[in-house]
């Protein structure tokens, strides 16, 4: 049996000042604790589901800096390759 390690929480998070529904908030709320994840770690984590978005990121692609956006949201080192 291989011994898997656990990877560091953190993922420097940053506070954001965004005003959501209360609706929003209220599913967000139960569905964290449905699931035992804190509120944070559930948007952080549903919200990266934006990325299996292929014309947002066909749209990142025909931006001029594309580069330097791919490589924030795919959190990777400049010289990387994505593919």
């Amino acid at each position: 049996m291989e011994i898997r390690f656990i990877e560091p929480k953190n993922k420097r998070a940053e506070k954001v000042g965004w005003k959501i529904s209360e609706r929003t908030r209220s599913i967000v709320k139960y569905y964290a604790e449905y699931t035992e994840f804190t509120e944070d770690e559930l948007v952080d984590e549903f919200l990266l589901n934006i990325l299996n978005d292929k014309k947002f990121l066909k749209w990142v692609e025909s931006k001029r800096y594309n580069k330097r956006i791919l490589t924030q949201i795919f959190d990777i080192e400049e010289d990387e390759d994505i593919g």
